[in-house]
């Protein structure tokens, strides 16, 4: 037997011979005619991966494993803690209710090319949705449930859907969110007129549909109207996901079908070890990119189980409500955001609810959305006694660029480094001029083109927006955004957005990095710092950290503790003297903290909450903190 591949040899071959290896790749999908060229480079810098190949994502992620006689393995499975629903669903289920739904959509008018705007909870409808979307060539745009009626207008403007599809309300711990009202709202601020809303009553929300413009869901999928799938191109688009928190008209990130698939099987073997028949679940919203790629897509492409959770780590009922899912599903792949486990952890920092759980089907915790301070990652290491891994993506790139390969027998990390670049992804460290910088240097994180397949190849009717976007700060390279260094072993740290660098009287210094120090007080939960305007120093920076329920130290006591950690580590050049104990921070609904907003509050700068803000008791301490 030949011995595996291993990563560093992988990706070598990725970087020398990029063609040859996304070809090796496409072999995980199934075509109905193979691609003819696998890297088009004709219009540099919009590449183009697997020009002529046609082929259908929903047929990849469902009916080949039916046809492959699975049907009766469990495709999904929906737990909903808010309302006591739990429903299993196999592979054959999935087939006939997307083709259901599918064919709903077609009796409406939609056709391949056609967008459908999908405005939805966390229920196995939305996913039936987006594949039925797939499944006749339309392509999906899904905004988050509960959005803002102005920022799902801006969305509905731009993409100009045929459809909408969407739910009477969103289900939170404490309250009902009505969806009908925002939708009426969002379609009366938009030029573009819809021609149907199709509506899925939820009991916590009657609505009153309007009969002209309304469709009623379930009433619809009453008839067996099921359609198959239609041929697409590679490079036609599967979906438009636009940016969060856009000023003006938001960016619609475009995903194509082919590159799309190949990479996300790409990614499930051999980055999260998964194979057909495991259960994945990514503890995250259908209406972010990680629940685009590792809800819906990823699992079903490579014949996992794959997870629908109408819950929060904590509150649904208490902190043990992660365990209690992984024991009670066996699950074998988790992923979640940083964000959820320290919440986890500052309810529960004795791992109490982690007493008596079977976790022993648990292969591993992977952890991406923000930067994981060493100290939730130790907290996670030592309660499961599992790999914990850290990895780096973003919306526009569809999947990780920096990862531990656990599938290729790679669970090498380091705590503090996001991982290493995963094959395919030529990720380097440079200069506003760029030049690379000295090894342990920090500098702008960007990706070499071209991008690897599954990444953005254009913004929705926008490819000079993408140029300005992402490529003409850096040419030949896409810019992350985010700023960090490369140590000698290859571990790339992500120590912040590159908005976030301050200055402090002439020196570029990372607000990540002293939010490690602070994380790792035992007090402490969570952190953020921000750089806030300075007369004499041009920045100084900031602290706000959230207490562990166990702190039993007195609040004065642990300011002095934190400042002299942060001195003491990055140095007096850091001139760190302020830190403020806060209740909550500010967070959008995915967990992100709301540094930039923080920032504009505390420098007195015109703000306005961002669409996806989660709590605004997280605004309020600081608001009332910059008050006084």
């Amino acid at each position: 037997m030949n011995a595996p591949v291993s990563v560093d040899t992988l990706r070598q071959q990725a970087l020398e011979a990029p063609e040859a290896y996304w070809q090796e790749a496409s072999k995980l999908v199934d075509w109905m005619i193979p691609p003819e060229t696998i890297l088009d480079d004709s219009q540099a810098p919009f590449y183009r991966w697997y020009r002529g190949g046609v082929m259908n994502t929903c047929y990849n992620a469902v009916d080949r494993h039916v046809e492959a006689g699975r049907g009766e393995q469990v495709a999904i499975i929906y737990d909903s803690p808010v309302t006591g629903k739990k429903r299993e669903y196999t592979y054959k289920d999935l087939q006939i209710a997307v083709a259901r739904t599918a064919g709903m959509l077609v009796k409406y008018g939609v056709t391949k090319g056609d967008r459908v705007v999908i405005y939805m909870p966390m229920v196995p409808e939305a996913i039936f949705a987006m594949l039925a979307c797939a499944r006749i060539g339309a392509v999906h745009s899904v905004v988050f449930g509960g959005f803002a009626a102005k920022e799902l207008a801006k969305r509905i403007e731009d993409a100009k859907p045929k459809v909408v599809m969407s739910a009477s309300c969103g289900i939170e711990p404490n309250r009902i969110v009505h969806y009908s009202p925002l939708l009426k709202e969002a379609l009366t601020l938009c030029e573009h007129k819809v021609e149907k809303c199709i509506i899925l009553e939820r009991p916590q929300s009657p609505v009153a549909l309007n009969e002209e413009t309304d469709v009623d869901w379930l009433t619809e999928m009453q008839f067996n109207r099921q359609v198959d799938c239609v041929p697409v191109m590679a490079t036609d688009p599967l979906y438009i996901l636009y940016t969060s928190g856009t000023t003006g008209v938001p960016k619609g990130v475009v995903r194509d079908n082919g590159g799309h698939a190949a990479a996300l099987c790409w990614s499930m073997k051999n980055i999260y070890g998964a194979q057909a028949g495991d259960v994945y679940w990514a503890a995250s919203d259908i209406g972010w990119v990680v629940g685009h790629s590792y809800i819906t897509y990823a699992p079903l492409l490579a014949g996992c189980t794959t997870v629908i959770y109408e819950g929060k780590p904590v509150g649904t009922p208490d902190p043990g409500a992660f365990w209690r899912m992984i024991e009670e599903y066996n699950v074998n792949i988790f992923f979640t955001a940083p964000t959820a486990i320290r919440a986890v952890k500052g309810e529960d920092p004795d791992g109490e609810f982690l007493k008596g759980k079977n976790l022993s089907s648990l292969r591993a915790l992977f952890l991406a959305g923000e930067r994981a301070d060493p100290d939730t990652l130790k907290w996670a290491e030592t309660k499961l006694q599992r790999p914990v891994i850290d990895h780096w993506w973003q919306t526009e790139l569809g999947w990780p660029a920096l990862a531990a390969c656990m599938g290729l027998g790679d669970t090498h990390t380091l705590h503090g480094a996001a991982g290493r670049a995963v094959p395919g992804f030529d990720v380097q460290i440079i200069d506003e001029n760029n030049q690379p910088v000295s090894v342990g240097e920090t500098g702008d994180i960007v990706i070499k083109l071209p991008l690897p397949p599954g990444c953005l190849p254009t913004l929705w009717q926008g490819n000079d927006k993408m140029h300005d976007s992402y490529l003409a700060e850096h040419e030949g390279y896409y810019s992350t955004g985010d700023a960090g260094f490369i140590d000698e072993d290859g571990f790339v740290h992500v120590m912040s957005r590159t908005d976030d660098l301050i200055n402090v009287a002439g020196h570029r210094l990372s607000t990540g990095g002293m939010e490690q120090v602070l994380a790792s007080h035992p007090s402490v939960a969570e952190c953020a710092v921000i750089g806030a305007a300075d007369a004499l120093k041009g920045q100084t920076p900031v602290g706000f950290v959230v207490l562990k329920t166990n702190n039993k130290t007195a609040d004065e006591q642990l300011k002095k503790e934190l400042v002299t950690s942060v001195r003491e580590t990055i140095g007096p050049v850091a001139a760190f003297k302020q830190v403020h104990i806060v209740g909550k921070l500010p967070k959008t609904r995915s967990g992100k903290i709301l540094r930039k907003t923080i920032r504009q509050i505390v420098d007195g700068e015109k703000w306005e909450p961002p669409a996806t803000l989660d709590d605004p008791a997280g605004l309020d301490a600081i608001i009332n903190i910059s008050n006084t």
